[in-house]
């Protein structure tokens, strides 16, 4: 077993066994702050399959974020003011969280396939700011809806209901949330070690070889990238759920930007990257948080000093060069 396996092996662990912990002396706080860090973590998994297995430096993907937001925040609220989605059709809202991450992933998915599909064109800074002009118009557009809240953004008052778990219980919503970026994690494990992930991984170093034998590089980063805002959908979905509340700053580029680092911080590619740099981002905010308005000073530094001395974030830094997959 190589020293990145027993990493990943040591950070599932504390996934599992702190937040329990913290739930049986009472600190709750701390249960909703590793709900907190998962369900970024979830939004980091689905970048990672875009920007560390396909290369795409995407500065739009909190479109994707808050896509599954708002279908959260819409079907809830349909649902509690017994009103219809779309009243031609008299299609209700729904509080059942399976149900809303399906429209989510669903809906957030489609949105990355038309994005994709323009975007790709492209290359390099070009893509990467096309992503960005999709960012601030779904962010323009969210803004001036007035009938979701418009800049005010919409609450929700009662969290949604999953079978069998009372989610207003922080430990049991945290299984919830836990359980979903495990399995997330596992499909991204399996789809880079998977004939797709290896032509995917090619199409990355050198498409000029896959499109020789048959393939279409393009092909397969917008499945890539299909994948990726799914699962990141689903992160808003959830995220929204946590806080039972919707707004446009899902949309901003900041939140892209956020979502980016995290994965630069624990390491582009690595599996468990995204999840260890949300866990010291969320960490640095409640810690630092309190001592200054300015904290993002410190995470700053702490992100430069990783670009310059550790280029495989804090997975690389502790485990070595060599991937654990990928």
């Amino acid at each position: 077993m190589s020293r990145e396996h027993l990493v990943n092996l040591a950070v599932v662990l504390a996934l599992v066994l702190l937040p329990l912990a913290a739930h049986l002396m009472g600190e709750t706080y701390w249960v909703t702050l590793a709900t907190r860090a998962a369900v970024l973590a979830l939004a980091g998994v689905g970048l990672n399959i875009a920007l560390g297995q396909g290369g795409l430096v995407s500065l739009g993907h909190a479109v994707f974020f808050g896509i599954g937001g708002y279908a959260m925040g819409i079907l809830a609220y349909h649902a509690q003011t017994y009103t219809p989605v779309i009243e031609s059709l008299g299609l209700p809202g729904t509080n059942l969280m399976p149900l809303i991450w399906l429209v989510a992933a669903m809906f957030a998915a489609l949105a990355a396939l038309m994005i994709g599909a323009l975007s790709l064109r492209t290359s390099g800074v070009y893509f990467i700011m096309i992503t960005l002009a999709f960012g601030q118009m779904f962010y323009f557009f969210a803004l001036s809806w007035p009938t979701y809240g418009g800049e005010d953004g919409l609450s929700i008052y009662v969290r949604n209901r999953f079978p069998g778990v009372n989610t207003l219980v922080p430990i049991q919503f945290y299984g919830v949330v836990a359980a979903v970026l495990l399995l997330a994690l596992l499909l991204s494990d399996r789809l880079a070690r998977s004939p797709f992930g290896l032509a995917l991984a090619a199409a990355r170093q050198v498409p000029a070889r896959v499109a020789a034998v048959g393939l279409d590089p393009q092909r397969l980063k917008l499945v890539a990238f299909v994948l990726s805002a799914a699962l990141t959908g689903l992160a808003g979905a959830l995220f929204a759920d946590l806080n039972r509340f919707v707004s446009p700053t899902m949309f901003s580029w900041h939140t892209s930007g956020e979502i980016m680092v995290f994965v630069i911080i624990g390491g582009v590619g690595r599996l468990m990257g995204p999840v260890v740099g949300a866990v010291v981002f969320v960490l640095l905010e409640h810690l630092l948080g309190g001592i200054s308005e300015y904290w993002q000073i410190a995470f700053g530094v702490l992100l430069l000093l990783i670009v310059l001395f550790a280029r495989g974030g804090l997975i690389g830094l502790i485990a070595g060069r060599e991937k654990a997959h990928g």
